[in-house]
């Protein structure tokens, strides 16, 4: 790190990244999409955070961009210790994301594992004249395979939503905007290509109760998480991490599910008793029975792809329509 990038950010960051239990690798200098300078983090575990057998932290970072001068400490309602509390509250379960095979990977209620990457954080304001903040990044279809499909993907957040949001950056958006996307997927609202444009991801009040103050996207019962946990667990630790062991407990899949984390947990309990995970504190491995059910999922997965795929009115290709 060099010296002229010694400065109170990256302290803030340092000791932050220090509570959550992971290290500053690197810092640097860099822009944003629109030319808006940042500051890039490299963070890894620390060594002392790798006792936990099989989890396959060692050698893995997560990248963190921020507006290069972000003060933690602005005046106002939202700053202060609120910013560096929910600070370090990501970086804590960024921590643990980082301990799973594939810390990048998600999956959707309808079976689709996803790889998140290429985000070019922090938000920027949209140049088409709408009143937004815009965020680009990809997502990939995370099925082992060599197809490379995938969507380019522009989430947008209007600026009266904005406010309601800590800051525009990364760490206080990340967890809304991804599961927004895997909403979108759920949908059918974005498609997978193997090239193409960027696809709009809206982030509007449809996703966020005012009256309950969080966001919620999918009301779920005991039966659609049990069967999400389950995908998780065969596609994250199964078919994607070689048996290794998959975060359970995820704040992020919580939010996604509306559920807690805490039934999370108590769901997997439950599936382990059943010899289809293996459960250890907060994480969960695939076992050979739920590894035994590959053809339900691949079946799962085609169905959810398919239900992206635009469909057209046949009679209306053929002229057979009534004008």
């Amino acid at each position: 790190m060099t010296a002229e990038l010694k400065s109170s950010l990256v302290s803030a960051i340092e000791a932050a990244a220090a509570q959550a239990g992971l290290a500053l690798v690197s810092a640097s200098r860099s822009t944003g999409a629109d030319d808006r300078a940042t500051t890039v983090f490299e963070l890894g575990l620390k060594g002392s955070e790798l006792g936990l057998k099989d989890v396959g932290g060692a050698g893995k970072t997560l990248k963190l961009e921020l507006t290069e001068g972000f003060d933690f400490s602005k005046p106002g309602s939202l700053g202060g210790p609120q910013l560096l509390e929910e600070m370090t509250a990501h970086l804590k379960g960024e921590a643990k994301r980082l301990r799973n095979p594939r810390p990048e990977c998600y999956v959707t209620l309808g079976g689709l594992p996803l790889a998140y990457g290429e985000f070019q954080w922090p938000f920027h304001r949209s140049t088409s004249g709408a009143d937004t903040y815009i965020v680009h990044g990809e997502i990939h279809l995370a099925d082992g395979g060599a197809h490379n499909l995938h969507a380019k993907v522009a989430a947008s957040v209007t600026v009266t939503f904005a406010e309601i949001v800590a800051a525009m950056e990364q760490p206080y958006a990340e967890s809304f905007v991804y599961n927004a996307i895997r909403k979108t997927v759920d949908f059918g609202q974005l498609e997978f290509v193997k090239s193409g444009n960027r696809q709009p991801v809206p982030v509007t009040t449809r996703f966020y109760s005012r009256w309950q103050k969080k966001f919620v996207f999918t009301e779920t019962d005991d039966t659609e998480r049990l069967r999400y946990l389950l995908s998780k667990v065969y596609w994250l630790s199964g078919v994607l991490g070689g048996g290794q062991p998959v975060w359970i407990a995820d704040p992020r899949d919580a939010q996604y599910l509306n559920t807690s984390e805490a039934d999370l947990l108590r769901m997997a309990g439950d599936k382990a008793g059943e010899g289809l995970m293996v459960v250890e504190g907060e994480f969960a491995a695939a076992t050979e029975a739920l590894m035994a059910r590959a053809g339900e999922y691949q079946a799962m997965l085609e169905a959810a792809l398919d239900f992206t795929k635009p469909k057209f009115n046949e009679s209306m290709r053929s002229g057979h329509a009534n004008m």
